[in-house]
């Protein structure tokens, strides 16, 4: 299936083809590459208008992830029609992301792919709100990432390293 993204912010370039490859292969890595999935690179002002509106804290942040399915981690979803293989929508901040990478002094296409990856795994039911939740959560995108990494060479390691 599919993988549409959309670029809906002017401030910080953003290199679509190999956003959207990484993504179809951590899709498939996770078992769901016959699920849809929108992806939208968003700016400061998207992101703090969708926080505040979804999570009450309106404030510009990484990704935010609107799954269309409401899973337990692990599970995948039993579509009954067509319009069902959907797994949601993930807002990338990219002008957050690409400032706290400025900051950081962290490649912003790396970084954007692993933010990617952890909102696929939001998409798929993992939270990371306790400490049981962020390991099972952890585990899942080091899996997925170490898949990616195989494939693209790449030493891609999880955003949730720190939460806890």
């Amino acid at each position: 299936m599919s993988v549409v993204l959309r670029n809906a912010q002017c401030s910080v370039p953003v290199r679509r083809v190999p956003l959207r490859r990484a993504v179809c292969a951590l899709r498939a890595a996770l078992g769901a590459a016959r699920f849809d999935v929108g992806l939208v690179c968003a700016g400061n002002s998207l992101m703090r208008r969708l926080n505040g509106a979804y999570r009450q804290c309106p404030e510009p942040t990484d990704v935010l992830s609107f799954p269309f399915h409401q899973l337990v981690p692990g599970e995948l979803p039993r579509p009954n029609c067509r319009d069902e293989y959907n797994l949601g929508d993930i807002f990338l901040g990219v002008e957050y992301i690409h400032q706290q990478c400025r900051d950081a002094g962290e490649d912003f296409a790396d970084v954007l792919v692993v933010t990617a990856a952890h909102g696929l795994c939001h998409l798929l039911g993992y939270r990371h709100d306790t400490r049981a939740a962020w390991e099972q959560m952890h585990r899942k995108e080091a899996q997925i990432l170490e898949e990616l990494n195989r494939t693209t060479g790449s030493r891609l390691r999880p955003l949730t390293a720190g939460l806890f």
